[in-house]
C-alpha cells in the first residue's frame, strides 16, 4: 500500500504527474515572449505621425539636414524631375503636392528611404535615390515621413492616408 492509500488519498495516475511543472515551464515561457515584445516596441514610432509636433520637428531638422539638397529646401524637387536622364533614372522628385510621394503608402516610402529607390524599383528601371539605412534610424526616417507629410493639405494627407491603409 502506498503513502498517499494509507492517509485515505487516492494516487494520481503516472500521465498527471508531470504536467506542473510543464505548465510552469509553458507559461514562463510565454511570459517571457509577451515582455520581450513589450520591450521590442518602445521608442519606436508607430510610422509617420504628422500630428506629433515632437516628430515633425525632428524630420524637419532631419530634412534639412538629409533630404534638402537634393528635393528642395521647400519639398518642391529638382527641376525637370519627371525627364530621364541620359544615364538612366531621374532627378529628385517633389515632396511637395505637385510631387508623387503622396501616391505612395507609409512602408514603400520608408523602405524607399531607409534602402534607397533601387531596392524597390522594377526590374530593369535605374532608380538615384540612395538609402540611408547607415545615417539615419528607423525613427530619424519616420520623423522625416512625418516632416513631409505635415506640409500637404488635408485632402492630399487624407488620400496617402488611404494609400497606407489599403496597402496593409
Amino acid at each position: 500500500m502506498t503513502k498517499q492509500h494509507a492517509q485515505g488519498r487516492r494516487p494520481r495516475p503516472a500521465a498527471r504527474r508531470g504536467w506542473g511543472p510543464f505548465a510552469i515551464g509553458f507559461g514562463g515561457v510565454v511570459m517571457l515572449g509577451l515582455v520581450a515584445l513589450s520591450l521590442w516596441g518602445r521608442g519606436r514610432p508607430a510610422g509617420a505621425n504628422p500630428a506629433d509636433t515632437q516628430q515633425v520637428a525632428l524630420g524637419q531638422k532631419l530634412y534639412v539636414s538629409s533630404c534638402a539638397a537634393c528635393h528642395g529646401a521647400n519639398l518642391e524637387g529638382q527641376p525637370n524631375w519627371q525627364a530621364e536622364l541620359p544615364t538612366g533614372g531621374r532627378l529628385a522628385p517633389p515632396h511637395d503636392r505637385s510631387g508623387h510621394t503622396w501616391h505612395h503608402p507609409d512602408a514603400l516610402l520608408f523602405d524607399i528611404t531607409k534602402r534607397g529607390g533601387q531596392a524597390s524599383s522594377p526590374a530593369g528601371y535605374r532608380n538615384n535615390m540612395p538609402g540611408f539605412a547607415a545615417t539615419l534610424s528607423d525613427t530619424e526616417i519616420w520623423a522625416v515621413l512625418a516632416y513631409i507629410k505635415s506640409t500637404w493639405p488635408a485632402d492630399i494627407r487624407a488620400a496617402q492616408e488611404r494609400a497606407s491603409q489599403t496597402a496593409q
